[in-house]
């Protein structure tokens, strides 16, 4: 390889390692912008919404934006201190919103696997959720919609649901991850300094 290509891969290794901390750098940004445990906005049932109008169509538009900086698949209105009954999620590596969202049927088959949240920084616990729902609702245009959905769609709207009726992964864990979650959330005490 000539010295000249090696520079070359050189300067692209620094403009994907500045690229990569842009990423981190709006995902820190975008996280600070979503509420946090323990938030009380987050322990909150949101409300049926009236109507679809521009004001929610606008809601749903920046919360789309935000989950995506914060790298999520999945955002409820309360967890940006809204309290309205409508989530956005990506299914199928599409954008979607439901508004007032209703799971009718659920599967007798359930799986268990880890859940992260946006809410919950650093928590990674395992849930066990069925496998296969069906979710109604309107979308961002007031339109009804019946969606049926697998995993890991499946598993995205029914913590999406969760979240407008104040249930957090932590509820839906066993007893040692919930301690363990706990313990990761817990603001840890700085040594050494004296108040």
């Amino acid at each position: 390889m000539a010295e000249h290509d090696h520079e070359h891969e050189h300067e692209e290794d620094e403009h994907s390692h500045d690229e990569e901390l842009e990423l981190e750098a709006r995902r820190r940004i975008a996280l600070a912008r979503i509420r946090q445990y323990p938030d009380p906005a987050l322990r909150m049932k949101a409300r049926q919404v009236e109507e679809v109008d521009d004001d929610l169509r606008r809601l749903a538009e920046r919360m789309t934006a935000l989950m995506h900086e914060a790298q999520g698949v999945g955002l409820a209105a309360t967890q940006v201190g809204v309290l309205r009954r409508l989530f956005v999620f990506v299914h199928d590596g599409e954008d979607r919103v439901l508004v007032n969202p209703v799971i009718t049927k659920r599967s007798d088959e359930t799986e268990a696997d880890d859940e992260g949240c946006l809410s919950l920084q650093g928590v990674l616990v395992p849930v066990e959720r069925p496998a296969r729902v069906t979710i109604e609702g309107l979308d961002g245009d007031g339109e009804r919609v019946e969606l049926e959905l697998e995993l890991p769609s499946a598993r995205i709207v029914q913590h999406e649901l969760d979240h407008l009726d104040g249930v957090l992964i932590l509820d839906r864990t066993d007893d040692e991850a919930r301690r363990a979650a706990l313990a990761t959330l817990r603001p840890q005490p700085v040594l050494g300094l004296r108040g």
